[in-house]
């Protein structure tokens, strides 16, 4: 590919994503997310790669190949990359291949978190908040902090829990007041989400 003698990786993963999107020629697409992975370290090219791995796209299902490119990813610094490790190595669905680790998991989860990745945030709050992982135990402080910062990344789940946070007084001073700011946050979230659904129906319903 002419991206690759070029040496621009952001190029070359776009053109991976113009042929899956467009071309739909998914074993072109796997090769060029995996050589800008391996050749330039380009993490969203990584973690691209490692997602066709998981579920066998265009490809055969390699979940150990497609930690070790998550991995890749997160040390290239694409936080959906961290975020996906983490998720492997907290799943409580025995993963062929790859190792069950709480502590490590959340090391990733909070990883993920510290670049901006929501989930991560939301994910690593409840892995505390439950308490029932070994290696990883309750401590709702630490997750208040997970589920606030998760809340302010644009995850509404943590941001109704952080409502609950502050109701009950959960890992941080009861304060109701700020609990219904939040619980107000998720119903402006969900009436916007609902007056954007029915302006697409609108607009469906006049061009067809």
């Amino acid at each position: 590919f002419e991206c690759f003698k070029e040496k621009k990786p952001d190029g070359c993963h776009r053109l991976g994503d113009y042929l899956e999107a467009i071309k739909k020629e998914f074993d072109k697409a796997l090769a060029v997310y995996r050589t800008n992975c391996d050749d330039y370290k380009y993490g969203k090219s990584c973690f691209k790669y490692g997602n066709y791995k998981l579920i066998g796209k265009g490809c055969t299902e390699d979940k150990p190949e497609a930690f070790k490119y998550y991995r890749k990813g997160c040390d290239a610094g694409c936080a959906q990359s961290c975020f996906a490790v983490g998720l492997m190595l907290t799943s409580t669905d025995a993963i062929p291949g790859v190792a069950k680790d709480n502590r490590l998991g959340m090391e990733f989860l909070d990883k993920a978190c510290t670049m901006g990745n929501a989930d991560g945030c939301y994910f690593a709050s409840g892995q505390l908040i439950a308490g029932d992982r070994p290696g990883v135990p309750r401590d709702m402080r630490k997750a208040f902090g997970y589920t606030e910062r998760a809340c302010e990344l644009g995850n509404m789940y943590a941001c109704s829990n952080l409502s609950l946070m502050y109701s009950k007084g959960e890992g941080v001073t009861k304060d109701e007041e700020k609990a219904q700011a939040y619980r107000q946050k998720v119903l402006d979230f969900k009436d916007s989400i609902q007056k954007r659904q029915r302006t697409l129906e609108m607009e469906q319903g006049i061009t067809m």
